[in-house]
Formats: structure tokens, sequence, C-alpha cells
């Protein structure tokens, strides 16, 4: 009865307590936000080629060996 009495009152004081302990504040106020208008659009477009040509490679070494 003692150790269930303990684990209660623990759970209790751990639940209790967990309302003061905050690992970080909120913001003040709102973050600023990145653009990412320009740069994105461009990597995007690298890398849609950047695969268009690894695939287009892929394909002509697949003919070159059946042959």
């Amino acid at each position: 009865m003692n150790q269930l009495l303990r684990a209660v009152l623990c759970c209790t004081m751990i639940l209790g307590c967990a309302h003061y302990v905050m690992a970080q504040p909120s913001f003040p106020t709102n973050p600023n936000q990145a653009p990412i208008d320009g740069g994105l659009g461009i990597l995007t477009a690298a890398g849609g080629m950047y695969a268009y040509k690894k695939l287009k490679n892929r394909k002509d070494t697949e003919t070159d060996t059946e042959m």
C-alpha cells in the first residue's frame, strides 16, 4: 500500500509541475518569413534538366549494350 501511495504521489507531483516546466517560451512576434520565390524555381528547373540528362544517358547506354 505504501508503494502505491508513493507512486500516485510521485505521478501527481510530476503532472502538477509540468505546467511550470517549459522548454522554450513562445515567440514574442511572428518570425520573418524567408522568400523562396526565384531560387526555388531555378533549383527545380536545374533538377529537372539533370534528371532528364540522366534518363537520356541511361536509355542510350541500354540501346548500345543490346546491339
